[in-house]
């Protein structure tokens, strides 16, 4: 198996391209819906209020991941399985998953690293590898096929914003113990959640306090959500790009 590989590997390196890799992004443009969310939470620390309303009924679960734009680029994670084109060597090319331990397995090279990268990256790696020893100026692409891991990001007044992972079935309040949980400055009762439906980007605001004392319900966050706590200090820091920014309307696309 090896020599026929090699002997595909030989022929490829008479090609002239260079290695080049196909971006594939999935992730939500986080600054403006980060912007957007502040400014439509509004009113004072601690209480209700804002143009979003408190648990909407017909806040349904988002679209599939394949349908959802952004600037930010995916990075896979454990399950996702990607499509692997080497050019001119159809014996290396094909679908690959990701295991659990984060790698993925190819001919000749064995073992390469792939959770936590872009496809970009991951097809870099592998050309790499593969120029290392057996071609020459390999031409590599990687597609996303299917995604199992998703990504939500948590902004506003947490101690730890970022873009987080998740699997499965994930709370509000999970998704906020995620971030390391609330500044002291958070306005529990006033906290946005953003996702798209139907093509069109909606939001409903819940109340983190009721939610801890089992007044509410605590609702499922999807992946590409974003959750925003409203807080002082979050919304100091934006205010004059806010003031440039007209009010949004509920369940209007952004």
């Amino acid at each position: 198996m090896e020599t026929t590989l090699t002997a595909h590997a030989e022929a490829a390196n008479r090609s002239p391209f260079v290695s080049i890799a196909s971006a594939y992004r999935t992730m939500l443009s986080l600054g403006l819906l980060c912007l957007a969310a502040v400014l439509m939470l509004g009113g004072c620390a601690d209480s209700r209020g804002g143009t979003i309303p408190y648990g909407v009924q017909k806040f349904n679960a988002p679209d599939p991941i394949a349908t959802i734009t952004a600037e930010n680029a995916y990075r896979t994670g454990p399950g996702d399985t990607v499509t692997i084109a080497v050019m001119r060597v159809p014996d290396l090319s094909g679908d690959a998953v990701i295991d659990p331990t984060g790698d993925i397995t190819m001919p000749l090279i064995g073992k390469v690293p792939a959770v936590g990268k872009t496809t970009d990256e991951l097809a870099s790696d592998i050309a790499g590898r593969l120029s290392a020893k057996y071609l020459q100026n390999p031409e590599v692409r990687i597609a996303l096929k299917a995604s199992s891991s998703q990504r939500i990001t948590v902004d506003g007044a947490v101690n730890g914003p970022g873009i987080y992972p998740i699997a499965g079935s994930t709370t509000l309040l999970q998704a906020i113990a995620l971030a390391k949980g609330t500044t002291a400055d958070a306005n529990a009762r006033k906290v946005a959640v953003f996702r798209t439906i139907n093509g069109q980007r909606q939001a409903a605001a819940f109340d983190l306090t009721d939610i801890r004392r089992g007044k509410a319900a605590d609702p499922e966050i999807f992946g590409n959500d974003i959750v925003v706590v409203d807080g002082s200090s979050s919304k100091a820091a934006l205010k004059n790009v806010l003031q440039t920014i007209p009010l949004l309307a509920l369940f209007r696309p952004f």
